[in-house]
Order: C-alpha cells, then sequence, then structure tokens
C-alpha cells in the first residue's frame, strides 16, 4: 500500500465515519483517530511520510476558515471575556505549568525545550469539540465560547511554541525581543488578514457565479496564511480575520446559490480534512515509537504527570473565572452565564488533536550548531500521549459527563427566537412588497394573490402574527389549503426534476445543460400560494 492510496484509504474512513458516529454517538474524530491506530500497528500499512513544515499550511488554513465561517465579529464580541481567558490566559498558564513540570521530571533538557512542549499541548482543539457539541445539545452560549477558544488559542499557543523552539535552535534568547516580535506579528497578522478580506469581498462582488466565487474562498485563507507567514506575522491569526471579514462581508453580496454551493463545499472540504488529519494523528503512532526507540516505557511518568497538569489545570482555571464571571454578572443584574456544571463540561471537552501532533512533529531534528534538538523524542511522546488521552479518554465520555450534569440547549427558548426572527423576516417581505405594488403600479389583482401567499407563509411561522384575517377558523382553513397546494407544487416540480434526468441519458443532450437547467430547478422558490 502506497501513501497515496493510503490518503484514499483515510477519506474513504473519514466518510464511513459519519454515519457510525451518529449511531454511536462517538465523534468521527475519535473514530477517525482509532482507524488510524489500527492501521499503524497493521505490518503492511506504510510510514507516513509527511513533512512536518507543510501539516500546518496544509490543515490549518482550511479547517480554521470553516470554523470562522460558523462565528462571527458579534459572536465573538459576546463572548469575548470568557474566550480570552482562556485563549490567551489559560493557554499561557498551561504551558508555563507543564514547562515547569517536564523540566522539574527532566531536568537535562533546556527551558526552552520544555517551553516548547507547554505551548503545544496547551490549546484544545476546536474541530473535535464543535463536533461533539453539535451533537450533544449544549447550550449556544456554550457552544460559542468553546469555538470561539478554539479558534483564538491556536495562535496564542502557536506564537509561544515559536519563540521556544526559536531560543532552543539559536541558542539566543532577550524578553525585549520576544515582545517586539509578538507585536509585528500581531501587526502583520491584522493587515494581511483584513487587506485580504477586503481585497476578496471586493473581487467577490464582480464574479457572477458562485462557483468562482467558492473557489475563491477556498484560496484566500492559504493567502493569508503564506502571507503571514512570509512577512513573519501569525499565519493563525490572518486566516482568522480573514475568514471573518469575509463572512460579515458576504450578507452584502450573496445570493442563494452562493450560500448553497458555499455552504455545502465547505461541509465537504472540513469532514474531509479532519477527518484525514485525525487519522493521521493515529497513524503518527509509528513514528513516536520509531523516535523514542525501545525504552519509551521509561517516559510514561513524564507522560502522566503532563497529563495531569494539562487536564486539572483546566478544571481549576475554569471554576475559577466562572466565580469572576458570576461576580460581574451579578453587578450588571443579569442572569448568570456560567454555572458550577457548564463549567465542568467545558473543562472535560478540552480535547487536544491536530495543532498538537503538527506543532510536535515540526519541531526540528537539530539546533543551528547542528547538535541534536534536545528532548524531542519525549516531546513527541507526551505530546502524543496527551492526545491520546484526551480523545480518546474525554471524547467518548463527554456525553455521559453531559447527561450526569445536566447542561442541556434550551430548545423552546431557540424555537420561539426561531419563530420570532421568521415572523420579522416574512413581515419585512410583506413590506417590500407594498412598496413594489406602490412604486410599480402593480394591478390589484396580481398584487392580493401574492399577498395571500406571504401571509399563509406568515400564517404557518405564527398563526397570532397573520395579518391575512383574525378568525382562527379561517387561519385553519388557509393552512389546510396551503399544506394541499404545496403538495401539488412539490409533484409537480419533481415531475420537472425526473423529466429533466430522464433526457440526460438521452444521446444528443449535452450532460452540461441538463446540469445547469437542474441547478435552476433546484433553486427555483416555492410559488406564492
Amino acid at each position: 500500500m502506497d501513501q497515496l492510496v493510503l490518503v484514499f484509504v483515510l477519506a474513504f474512513a473519514t466518510i464511513l465515519a459519519q454515519p457510525l458516529g451518529r449511531r454511536t454517538g462517538l465523534a468521527p474524530a475519535v473514530l477517525m483517530t482509532v482507524f488510524g491506530l489500527i492501521l499503524a500497528v497493521i505490518p503492511f500499512v506504510p510510514n507516513i511520510d509527511v513533512n512536518p513544515e507543510l501539516i500546518l499550511p496544509l490543515v490549518l488554513p482550511p479547517l480554521l476558515y470553516a470554523s470562522a465561517r460558523r462565528t462571527s465579529w458579534q459572536q465573538f464580541a459576546d463572548n469575548a471575556g470568557a474566550i480570552l481567558l482562556r485563549a490567551v490566559g489559560l493557554v499561557v498558564a498551561t504551558a508555563v505549568a507543564v514547562a515547569a513540570v517536564f523540566h522539574a521530571w527532566y531536568p537535562a533538557l533546556p527551558l526552552g525545550a520544555a517551553l516548547a512542549l507547554g505551548a503545544l499541548v496547551a490549546p484544545p482543539d476546536p474541530v473535535a469539540v464543535s463536533a461533539l457539541a453539535d451533537r450533544l445539545g449544549l447550550p449556544r452560549r456554550l457552544v460559542s465560547v468553546l469555538e470561539g477558544e478554539g479558534l483564538f488559542n491556536d495562535v496564542t499557543a502557536v506564537v509561544l511554541y515559536n519563540v521556544a523552539v526559536q531560543a532552543v535552535v539559536t541558542g539566543r534568547f532577550s524578553a525585549w525581543h520576544t515582545a517586539f516580535e509578538f507585536l509585528v506579528s500581531a501587526v502583520v497578522a491584522i493587515a494581511v488578514g483584513l487587506a485580504l478580506g477586503w481585497a476578496g469581498g471586493k473581487l467577490m462582488r464582480n464574479l457572477d457565479e458562485a462557483a468562482w466565487q467558492v473557489a475563491l474562498g477556498l484560496l484566500l485563507p492559504f493567502a493569508a496564511y503564506g502571507l503571514a507567514e512570509l512577512w513573519h506575522g501569525s499565519a493563525v491569526l490572518a486566516v482568522l480575520l480573514c475568514a471573518l471579514y469575509l463572512t460579515d462581508a458576504a450578507t452584502d453580496f450573496s445570493d442563494s446559490a452562493y450560500r448553497i454551493v458555499g455552504d455545502s463545499f465547505w461541509d465537504v472540504i472540513d469532514m474531509l480534512v479532519t477527518g484525514i488529519a485525525f487519522g493521521l494523528i493515529g497513524l503518527e503512532l509509528t513514528t513516536v515509537l520509531a523516535a523514542t526507540g525501545p525504552d519509551w516505557e521509561r517516559l510514561l511518568g513524564g507522560a502522566a504527570a503532563v497529563v495531569a497538569v494539562v487536564v486539572f489545570l483546566r478544571l481549576i482555571w475554569l471554576l475559577l473565572t466562572t466565580e469572576v464571571f458570576q461576580r460581574w454578572w451579578r453587578r450588571r443584574d443579569a442572569d448568570e452565564p456560567y454555572t458550577w456544571r457548564e463549567s465542568i463540561v467545558t473543562w472535560w471537552a478540552g480535547m487536544r488533536g491536530v495543532v498538537t501532533v503538527a506543532l510536535a512533529l515540526a519541531v526540528p531534528f537539530a539546533t543551528d550548531t547542528g547538535e541534536a534538538f534536545p528532548g524531542r523524542a519525549e516531546i513527541l511522546f507526551i505530546a502524543f500521549a496527551v492526545v491520546l488521552f484526551t480523545l480518546l479518554l474525554q471524547g467518548p465520555t463527554l456525553p455521559a459527563v453531559v447527561r450526569a450534569t445536566g447542561v442541556k440547549a434550551d430548545t423552546e427558548h431557540e424555537r420561539v427566537l426561531e419563530k420570532r426572527l421568521w415572523t420579522r423576516i416574512l413581515r419585512a417581505e410583506l413590506a417590500r412588497l407594498e412598496e413594489i405594488a406602490d412604486s410599480e403600479d402593480l394591478p390589484d389583482e396580481v398584487y392580493q394573490r401574492m399577498r395571500d401567499g406571504f401571509e399563509r407563509r406568515l400564517a404557518r411561522a405564527d398563526p397570532e402574527a397573520a395579518e391575512a384575517t383574525d378568525d382562527a377558523k379561517s387561519v385553519d382553513r388557509a393552512l389546510r389549503f396551503s399544506g394541499k397546494m404545496r403538495a401539488i407544487s412539490n409533484e409537480v416540480l419533481e415531475a420537472g426534476r425526473t423529466e429533466a434526468l430522464a433526457a440526460r441519458r438521452e444521446p444528443g443532450i449535452p450532460p452540461d445543460v441538463v446540469d445547469r437547467l437542474m441547478h435552476r430547478l433546484d433553486l427555483r422558490p416555492m410559488p406564492p400560494m
């Protein structure tokens, strides 16, 4: 089995992991990690040979972009306090604590190597957390903070990691120089991310096809990552800012075609890249064991100590900051945003993944003096142990923790909110219809027929808000009539699609023409009734 075949096997397994994960309740990321571990111990499966320097540039941009598309500036602003406390404060605290424990366990190794390990095991993985959160029905505010933490903690971790590795490789460290580099890195990342987001948004407005716009959206995160790295900026921050800017700008230029194509495309990319990345985590078992040699058992004690620090420091941090937020919220006379139960769920959801493994594999083999990088084997083994513990123990048991704590989303509140928003949208449509009727001088018959169709939609969303009639029986009759007409309309539209598909099999009819017609049929809205 060569490596190309291995990649296709991982991609195929990623697809199968989706329904299997739905049936078993396990996240596909966890299943793919186990699958990778199984492949790693099969003799005829080759060792994966991926340049460590290419893992982050190839994997992170699409994953970060896909995750950032699900959030917004406003969501980040609403939870900025909690996100920054974890994405900056907790990451730094974890990196320092792990470095202290690692250095105490292996005092012969330099502090720089210990800090590099601390930085790479500090950030929880946003992909694994998001996948589990969606399945567990967690409260929206909890998911928002978890996703925000997962997106921005990589920025802090990668900066700390680069500083630590650079200090070991060059043998030089200056606090002032490091602070200056950090400032420059942030400024460059902000400039690159916002500039590419602005330029990409302008260009997308002038592209007529949704496929062209989505293709540009695929290239931009890689461009942001590459340019930021070239100019010594934070590549992760540049990708995040570019994605957030484009997501916000898309509300001005996007149409239904762009949304349909873009959402489907990024769902597929997110699924495949995530699955392959977590499969590679399992496959790297052979690389780690080869690096540590036959005496890997001597590293178990250090690995256990680091795992304990990573896991329990997160719990202590969350409980302390929860108390701080509760007091602050009480002073604002608002509901408490976090409870100890939510803190427990957030604690156990702190799984490590792609970034940790990628950074561990990217540790250089040698320093500038030609000597071996001190502690590289130990760093690889311990990083791998942290990832496996959090993924394979915390991941599968997180649903049980959620059930035990009783943390769940207020679905009734969400349904009410969705109903109100739908009513607001439909009323805006009715208002716009009246404006058009006045400006275009629509015939009364045409206007009334269109208004009746929109009012029936409003009645289905919120009968109490329906303006068509105040009589409940009239609303019921409208709903029954609407349901019958919808069924007829669906049958008529399906007949057109069936005929188009039949024509696609006939000789002399170009398939691309039929595909274009099918696309238009799929996007055609339900006619007003």
